[in-house]
């Protein structure tokens, strides 16, 4: 009570006289010098500690440098007092304070401890610190300098001999509540710096986080197993070295335990039930997502082994086709595949589910094993889950089916694989064998009919996207195309999916093929270019209808431009399939479409435009509409007139907005675009193209330009003259993207046999020092030898010698003893 009294009496003053804060503060400043005693100080800091979040600036201005020197000479030694400093001193540099100027002031503080390099070190000793109260609040007093000047504390901590150790001491903290503070700390310290990243990495920190993970409940775990998530996806992004080490800790294998995935499975093996299955929530996806995200960025690493990325890509491929994983999960993993996807997709056995209609989630029918690559096409065509929530036409639905698109053009980039596929679509040479009808051929043949349902718009817009990847570039798929004869469409049986199966397990019903109708045997079986070409026409007729809606005629608008973009992309370079869609009355089509002065969208004519303009490039082949037939077609509708609406097209906001990675819009877009357009729910998307046919047009856009201006009789102005130099150019492709992979590969084998030679030249030493060692014992051996060779002689000599005095003792009438004669006579 004394104390009180003393402090009181003398933070007042005179008697009488009136305090103010300024006048306080003045006086516990003073009473913060080292000359004080150590309880004065304690009393100072927490007078101080009160005040320092009320009068902020003054506290700053008047006990800052007082409080640097308590820390540094008072926190280690009474942890009362280094808890209030440390908690006082957090608060003068706090920059999200909402008071006018206190911000700034919390930089101005930070800036002017950061100045002291003796204070930050002294920290850094404090992580150490055993005492529950100091180890917390220095932890938050170093997040918030982290937060406000972390180039500078990361400069400090690797100048600090004790940082690395305490930091890890803290992450191994049995406390929970410091050890989760910890985590948040490293989190920031570690951002951008390899350096410290290396540094905790060696010193254990990817163990010690691991082990945070598995006691929170791994992916099931919540916010604290999510930040340490974090810290170990900030150890190793954009770290090759932590990467490697990563590896060499055998710990990628954990990655797959925790989301009960078997690392090592078959490539005919379906994965385990309880790992398609699972029950999700926000925070358990939020965990996976991270752990998928590892994943992703392993594969893709240059020191990645076959085993490590099969194992991954694996998982990855299972939990975007095979699982109740939430759909925007599905979508990161399938964008994470490697590009130069090599992965035997149509090899792989996977087992889909289903959910059970009116089952809230809780039921799942499990459908027949497929493999990758039909779940893949499926998936596209027809949405998740087979087309259960299809009409709904939701952006994050249309993600994952672009990605899967994405996925899928970066699984036929091999010459083989494009025509194995497009292969598979010709009829047999049999003619009494029914012609194939593969998922993707029923989809891109489908005619269409009003009312156009969503659904079926969606899924005939992604098959020609799909179609145009197997033929882009590559003149051997597209004679193949050439070639196609689809199935007349009363022969092909409708069903929702390709492999359906009951909840109780029973074998799939039987489809019945109904019977073909007659036909006429002077009638040819259309070509798939010929029915395509058909079905374009058809749209424009249905597009053009008085009582069709805006939204219904936005429908018609999508599936034309599917058709045209496809177009395109077949015809160029391609004078036999350019040959035969103008027999099959596509100029007349085109025309007219272009001719038309009433239209609002600029998608569809600009799009005419173009592929008129690489039917006139590319019609190289003899027959009845010729280069000349259609230049006064070009000439009448007027060559700016064409340049004008491709121009257009080029400039509209849905051509501008597709990128790599984005190709799905918000509906509709432009927002402005027509009044009468309103999306049926808040995340209604819509897809227009993708990247590669923006890529394509972007390459060949003015050589259809320049290709307007030419005679009818010039040669061709693309860079590719004929069939031929295609051909070249794209086996010149396959050898480079071969010598890649096989670079790859070297590298690969020269890695592990740097890593034998280095064995090797262990072993070579051990050999050498082994050598030295033997001949240094030879060479005493042969020492020791001559030593008893001379010692031999001197016995002989000596014995000798022994021999002679006897006998001269014999022959002087001395006495000898019988055991010297017998020596002797023994010895001769």
């Amino acid at each position: 009570m004394e104390f009180f009294n003393q402090t009181y009496i003398a933070l007042r003053g005179p008697t009488g006289a009136p305090q103010t804060a300024v006048d306080t503060i003045g006086r516990l400043s003073d009473r913060l010098s080292p000359s004080t005693l150590l309880a004065d100080r304690r009393a100072a800091v927490l007078s101080l500690k009160g005040l320092s979040r009320d009068c902020k600036q003054d506290v700053g201005d008047r006990a800052l440098p007082g409080l640097i020197e308590v820390l540094q000479n008072d926190a280690e030694i009474d942890a009362d007092i280094g808890k209030a400093v440390l908690e006082t001193l957090n608060t003068l540099c706090d920059t999200e304070d909402s008071t006018p100027g206190g911000k700034e002031i919390g930089f101005k503080h930070t800036d002017y401890i950061l100045a002291n390099e003796k204070a930050i070190h002294i920290l850094f000793s404090l992580l150490g610190d055993a005492n529950f109260y100091i180890r917390y609040a220095t932890l938050q007093f170093l997040t918030t300098l982290l937060q406000n000047r972390r180039q500078v504390i990361q400069a400090y901590f690797l100048k600090a001999a004790v940082g690395p150790a305490s930091v890890i001491a803290v992450l191994d903290d049995k406390r929970e509540i410091t050890r989760n503070e910890g985590i948040i700390m490293v989190q920031s310290l570690i951002s951008q710096s390899p350096d410290i990243q290396k540094i905790l990495a060696f010193e254990g920190a990817f163990e010690k986080l691991f082990n945070t993970i598995e006691q929170e409940g791994g992916v099931e775990g919540g916010i604290v197993a999510h930040d340490a998530l974090i810290c170990v996806d900030g150890l190793l992004r954009f770290n090759a070295s932590n990467q490697s080490y990563f590896r060499e800790i055998s710990l990628p294998p954990v990655l797959c335990q925790l989301l009960q995935f078997a690392p090592n499975l078959q490539l005919h093996e379906s994965a385990p039930q309880e790992f398609a299955l699972q029950f999700w929530d926000d925070q358990k996806a939020s965990n996976t997502s991270l752990v998928v995200g590892i994943m992703g960025m392993l594969i893709s690493s240059k020191g990645s082994n076959a085993q490590e990325s099969s194992a991954f890509t694996r998982c990855l491929v299972e939990i975007s086709l095979a699982s109740n994983a939430p759909t925007r999960l599905k979508t990161q993993g399938l964008g994470l595949l490697p590009t130069n996807l090599n992965f035997p997709l149509s090899e792989i056995t996977l087992t889909p589910y289903m959910p059970v209609p009116e089952s809230n989630g809780e039921e799942w029918d499990r459908l027949e094993p497929a493999s990758a690559l039909d779940a893949l096409v499926e998936l596209v065509l027809h949405g998740e889950y087979n087309g259960l929530h299809n009409d709904k036409r939701v952006k994050e639905g249309l993600e994952l089916r672009g990605a899967a698109v994405a996925v899928f053009e970066n699984f036929i980039r091999t010459e083989e694989i494009r025509q194995a596929i497009v292969q598979a679509m010709l009829p047999a040479q049999d003619a009494s064998v029914a012609p194939p009808v593969t998922p993707l051929l029923h989809a891109l043949s489908s005619p269409p009919s009003a009312p156009l349902s969503p659904a079926s718009v969606i899924s005939t817009h992604l098959a020609t996207l799909l179609f145009s990847h197997l033929l882009r570039s590559s003149p051997r798929a597209k004679d193949l195309a050439r070639s196609i004869v689809p199935p007349l469409p009363a022969s092909v049986p409708e069903a929702p999916g390709q492999f359906f199966v009951p909840a109780d397990g029973g074998p799939p019903p039987e489809v019945v093929s109904p019977v073909e109708p007659e036909k006429d045997d002077d009638e040819q079986p259309q070509t798939l270019l010929q029915l395509l070409s058909e079905n374009l026409s058809l749209s424009f007729l249905s597009r053009s209808r008085a009582d069709t809606s805006d939204r219904e005629s936005r429908e018609w608008d999508r599936l034309v431009v599917g058709y045209l973009c496809l177009f395109s992309q077949w015809l160029w370079e391609d004078p036999k399939a350019v040959k035969e869609f103008l027999e099959a009355g596509g100029l007349g089509v085109l025309v007219e479409q272009t001719n038309q002065t009433s239209e609002v969208d600029v998608i569809v004519p600009g799009l005419c435009s173009f592929l008129l303009g690489v039917c006139y490039e590319f019609n190289r082949e003899p027959g009845e509409i010729t280069r000349a037939t259609i230049r006064p077609l070009l000439d009448r509708l007027g060559v700016d007139t064409l340049v004008g609406r491709m121009s257009r097209l080029r400039d509209d906001e849905r051509f501008k907005a597709i990128g790599p990675d984005s190709i799905v819009l918000p509906y509709p877009t432009p927002a402005n675009s027509q009044i009468g357009l309103r999306p049926e729910s808040g995340n209604e998307g819509e897809i227009w193209f993708d990247w590669a046919f923006v890529d394509f047009w972007k390459s060949n856009y003015y050589t259809v330009q320049r290709g307007f201006e030419t005679d009818p009789d010039s040669l061709s102005s693309s860079s590719s003259q004929n069939a031929e130099s295609a051909v070249l150019v794209a086996s010149l492709r396959d050898v480079i993207r071969n010598q890649a992979q096989q670079i790859e590969t070297l590298e690969r084998r020269l890695k592990e046999s740097s890593a034998g030679s280095k064995e090797r030249t262990e072993l070579q030493s051990q050999i050498a020092n082994l050598t030295a060692r033997l001949q240094s014992s030879e060479e005493k051996t042969k020492e020791v030898e001559k030593e008893q060779e001379d010692l031999l002689v001197l016995l002989d000599e000596v014995s000798s010698k022994r021999r002679r005095d006897k006998e001269k003792m014999r022959q002087a009438g001395l006495e000898v003893s019988e055991d010297e004669a017998d020596d002797d006579d023994e010895n001769e």
